[in-house]
């Protein structure tokens, strides 16, 4: 009989692994949704759509199914994929401010960006220009950062969302400046407002910023990422043009809800991996103002760790709170 409940024991256990095994084998069985916690039209609904696209001409069949979720700064969208069943067929286009900022910037997060997720790989990278109007006597970071000492909060920001914001706050804080932070809905609305002189500043994205400063109605000074821009290869970055060490760079990033088959994350890594670093998905990111950026599962989860305690603690600086 012992011997009997062994055999009926393993017999039992090797059915649940080999229809685990099968499970994977055959992912994806029917139409992944692929969440994009922002509305349509947006930077992070045109990079999710990209690698949908490319994903479905992957497997020859429609295998990714973009769900638009957007609500509270990304809150709505993410909280519904770190809710569903994690069996492969949700995954949610993450970004710094989704998956690192708001962490801290609401009192009681619905989610948890570690805890609650699987990082697949981020997609891709878009960082911002400093752009000042012409009437603004500096032509570089560090003129920049010697009038606004000389001038204390007499030269103001725009911004249009939480992380120009915070990009704007983390360059006051490393600077040690003080400037009027002047917010608006978006970015159709603040870019004019610098083009007319009505603010002296913004943190804006290239691809908004960037013909405004060819044509000579803006003043461009740095971008904000680690290292110079493809299509902006004249502009220095912030830290090597006189504030070493200032990075504020948005990632967009494919998630899965946590307990998701390791399996299926791996297959999915492989897969995003090869289509982001297609030439043709390289060009159509880089009309977006972004770059792209592969890396694995574990590395991922090392740079969402990072942000998360690093925005942190500009969120803690500049008193910022969402509701």
């Amino acid at each position: 009989m012992r011997i009997a409940a062994i055999f009926m024991a393993t017999t039992a256990l090797a059915s649940v692994f080999g229809a685990a095994h099968a499970q994977v084998k055959d992912y994806p069985a029917r139409p992944i949704r692929f969440v994009v916690p922002f509305p349509p039209g947006g930077a992070t609904d045109v990079v999710t759509r990209i690698v949908a696209q490319k994903l479905n001409d992957r497997y020859k069949r429609q295998v990714a199914v973009v769900d638009n979720r957007g609500g509270a700064g990304g809150v709505v969208g993410s909280e519904i994929a770190a809710r569903a069943n994690p069996d492969g067929y949700t995954l949610v286009m993450g970004t710094t401010g989704t998956h690192a900022i708001n962490a801290s910037l609401y009192a009681k997060p619905s989610y948890d960006p570690v805890k609650d997720f699987a990082p697949v790989t981020p997609a891709a990278l878009l960082p911002n220009m400093l752009v000042a109007h012409p009437s603004i006597p500096v032509k570089s970071v560090r003129e920049l950062i010697a009038l606004s000492r000389a001038r204390p909060g007499e030269l103001s920001y725009a911004s249009s969302g939480n992380f120009l914001y915070l990009s704007g706050a983390l360059f006051t804080s490393m600077a040690n400046v003080e400037m009027l932070h002047v917010p608006f809905k978006g970015g159709a609305q603040a870019m004019p407002a610098v083009v007319a002189g009505e603010v002296a500043l913004s943190f804006a994205t290239i691809v908004s910023s960037l013909p405004l400063v060819q044509s000579g109605k803006l003043r461009g000074l740095a971008v904000t990422s680690a290292k110079r821009f493809p299509s902006a290869q004249d502009f220095p970055t912030v830290a090597e043009a006189g504030l070493p060490g200032y990075e504020a760079v948005a990632w967009y990033g494919v998630f899965a809800p946590a307990g998701t088959p390791r399996d299926i994350i791996t297959q999915l890594n492989g897969d995003i991996v090869s289509i982001i670093n297609a030439p043709d998905v390289k060009a159509l990111l880089l009309k977006q103002g972004a770059e792209v950026y592969a890396t694995s599962p574990e590395e991922f989860a090392k740079v969402v760790q990072r942000d998360v305690a690093k925005w942190a603690k500009v969120v803690r600086a500049s008193g910022a709170k969402a509701n």
